[in-house]
C-alpha cells in the first residue's frame, strides 16, 4: 500500500506516517493498532508489536528487569505499567501487586520448582519493583478466594505479615479488595485466575491468563466482554470490602 492509501484509510496524516516509517517517531498505541488493522497483521504478530511499543518507553527499571524475565511476563509488566485500572481475580495466590516480599519469595519457587535461585531473585525483585513503580492513579480491584487465606505459605510469620499487609492495603482508596467465602460453593472463578487490564481513552482492554505452560493475552471484543462479565459475577457473590476485611482478620487471628 502507498502512504497515501494508508493515510486515506486510517485518517493518519502522511507526515506522521513518514516519520513513523523513517523511525523518526514512535507511534501512539491507537495509531499502531490502526496500522496493524489496515495491514492485516496476524494476531500473534500484533501482540508482539504492541508489547514492543509498550516496553519501548518504559522507565529504566522495567527495561532492566525485562532482560532477565520470560518474554510473556515482561510483556505483562509493560501492559500493567500503562494500564489505568486492574481487575484481578486470583484463585490460589495473593495478587502480585499485594504480596509481601517474603510471601513472593516463597510462592514463586513453590509454583515453579524448576527455577534457579537467580531466576527466583529476579522475579521477586521485579514483583517488588512493580509495586514501587506502580502509577499512583492506578486503580486495583482484586477478588480472591477465601481458601488462599487459609493455605499456609511458608512460616506462620510470613502468613501473618501477608495477611496484615492485605488489611493495610485494603484501606487505601485506590484498592478494592473482596473475598469469596468458601460457603459460596462452586462458582465460575474456580476455572482459574485472570487479570483484565483497563486502558481507557478508546483503547481496548486486555485479558491476561497465566497457565503452567504459557501465558495468554486476549484482546478480542468477545473475550474482553466475557471476562468483564465474569468479574462482575464474581464481584456480586464476593463479600463486601468490610466483610472481606473481617474474613482476613479472622484468618490472621487463626494463624497467630
Amino acid at each position: 500500500m502507498s502512504r497515501e492509501q494508508v493515510a486515506s484509510t486510517t485518517e493518519i496524516n502522511r507526515a506522521t506516517l513518514y516519520r513513523i516509517e523513517m523511525a523518526q517517531a514512535k507511534p501512539q498505541l491507537r495509531t499502531l493498532r490502526a496500522l496493524l488493522d489496515v495491514y492485516g497483521v496476524p494476531e500473534k504478530h500484533r501482540n508482539a508489536l504492541v508489547a514492543i511499543l509498550k516496553l519501548a518507553g518504559e522507565e529504566n527499571w522495567l527495561k532492566a528487569a525485562s532482560e532477565d524475565l520470560p518474554d510473556q511476563y515482561a510483556t505483562y509488566i509493560g501492559f500493567e505499567q500503562e494500564a489505568t485500572g486492574v481487575l484481578n481475580y486470583e484463585l490460589a495466590f495473593i495478587p502480585g501487586l499485594l504480596q509481601t516480599e517474603a510471601y513472593a519469595r516463597t510462592v514463586i519457587p513453590g509454583g515453579d520448582p524448576g527455577l534457579s535461585a537467580a531466576e527466583v531473585e529476579n522475579r521477586v525483585a521485579a514483583r517488588m519493583a512493580r509495586q514501587v513503580n506502580r502509577h499512583p492513579s492506578l486503580t486495583i480491584e482484586a477478588i480472591i478466594d477465601e481458601a488462599m487465606l487459609r493455605r499456609h505459605v511458608g512460616s506462620p510469620e510470613i502468613m501473618c505479615e501477608q495477611l496484615q499487609h492485605l488489611l493495610n492495603k485494603s484501606e487505601q482508596p485506590h484498592i478494592a479488595l473482596r473475598v469469596i467465602p468458601c460457603a459460596v460453593g462452586v462458582h465460575p472463578g474456580m476455572h482459574g485466575s485472570f487479570v483484565v487490564l483497563q486502558f481507557g481513552h478508546d483503547v481496548h482492554d486486555v485479558v491476561y491468563i497465566e497457565v503452567s505452560t504459557t501465558d495468554l493475552f486476549l484482546d478480542s471484543e468477545n473475550d474482553v466482554k466475557r471476562y468483564n462479565l465474569m468479574f462482575e459475577h464474581l464481584r456480586a457473590i464476593a463479600a463486601s470490602p468490610d466483610e472481606s476485611r473481617e474474613l482476613i482478620a479472622r484468618a490472621l487471628t487463626d494463624v497467630k
